[in-house]
């Protein structure tokens, strides 16, 4: 029996195990594995222990006592997934938005996310259309989606597996490149792009790359079932890669108070997300929240038009004064110039 027949086999054996099996009973139900020498067969065992272990699979041993015996036990409770008890309505949409990922061309994980579209299909019972849904993701210049995807794929196993990875990295900022070692926490996806957060080594600190302008990207492939390093149980990705433009972390935090009206009163909400809210009078609304990059806020505020105005703190009122009056000087008409009507 090869190893990949014996480990599948192992795993049938103990899920259908109402009670703990014993090393002399896996023996018995492995007599070609497990049989010869003990040392020989508990080499063996313990090899395919680990590789179930490795791979998600809760198997434990037990110590016995007067109500059951010694040995090895699969904890059903972490094994199984509850029922998910989605509506037809609910899987409809999660098929959407897989779909939309997926032919995006752009996703990480595209085996798995497959694989879970064809469940949902199958749990709806039906045969599901195929929605008119579309993904636009940013991948920063025309012909880059099939790099941009083979990356993907190489930072999802990389984040996966705990591998560090050697990029070249385009600096938005300036010319050139940086090489950087970089140990790859999570990827997250806003704004229809794709940004990797991990320690960079060259930094000495927790860095957001944007995947677009990763220009060489390689795994480190040596012993690929040990992992380099460990996430830390705090980390968060929301907390790295903001979802609006005022979440930036360019600046100390700064509370920012805005007053809206009209058609944007009722939109506070879902336009400032997380704001504490006032209603100051019929058709008017306050919002509160913290800003970490002005410049991000003011070009939001003013995309919104009048409806929408800052009334504190003063810096963020003079940013916002000093922008338009840029825009303004921008579009001024050049002096002579003919302006049609």
């Amino acid at each position: 029996m090869d190893r990949t027949e014996r480990i599948l086999d192992l795993v049938a054996l103990l899920l259908d195990a109402r009670e703990p099996i014993s090393w002399a009973e896996l023996r018995e139900h492995f007599p070609a594995d497990y049989g010869g020498s003990d040392d020989a067969a508990e080499r063996k065992f313990e090899r395919d222990k680990a590789e179930l272990v490795e791979l998600g699979f809760p198997l434990s041993y037990v110590q016995g006592d007067d109500e059951r015996r010694d040995g090895y036990i699969v904890d059903r409770n972490v094994y199984y997934l509850p029922e998910a008890d989605l509506t037809k309505e609910e899987l409809a949409v999660l098929y959407a938005a897989g779909s939309a990922a997926l032919a995006s061309g752009a996703f990480p994980g595209r085996d798995d996310l497959a694989h879970a579209l064809r469940k949902i299909g199958f749990f709806a019972g039906e045969s599901l259309p195929t929605p008119r849904v579309r993904m636009e993701l940013g991948t920063g210049q025309e012909g880059q989606e099939k790099e941009v995807s083979a990356r993907l794929e190489q930072l999802w196993d990389a984040c996966s597996a705990h591998k560090w990875v050697q990029l070249t990295y385009g600096s938005p900022r300036k010319d050139g490149v940086t090489e950087r070692r970089v140990d790859p926490y999570g990827l997250a996806l806003r704004r229809g792009v794709w940004t990797l957060v991990g320690y960079c080594h060259l930094r000495q600190g927790l860095r957001t790359f944007h995947v677009h302008r990763i220009r060489e990207l390689k795994v480190n492939t040596a012993r690929p079932r040990t992992p380099d390093f460990e996430v830390p149980a705090d980390f968060s990705l929301d907390a790295h890669v903001a979802y609006f433009p005022w979440q930036y972390r360019f600046h100390e935090p700064l509370e920012v108070t805005l007053q809206l009206t009209g058609p944007q009163a009722s939109r506070a909400g879902s336009l400032f997300p997380g704001a504490a809210l006032e209603p100051v009078s019929e058709g008017v609304v306050r919002a509160r929240f913290p800003v970490t990059f002005l410049d991000g806020l003011t070009r939001f505020v003013l995309s919104l038009g009048q409806d929408c105005r800052v009334e504190g703190p003063p810096e963020a009122r003079e940013r916002l004064e000093r922008m338009a009056a840029n825009i303004l000087a921008k579009h001024a008409p050049v002096e002579g110039q003919r302006v049609s009507a």
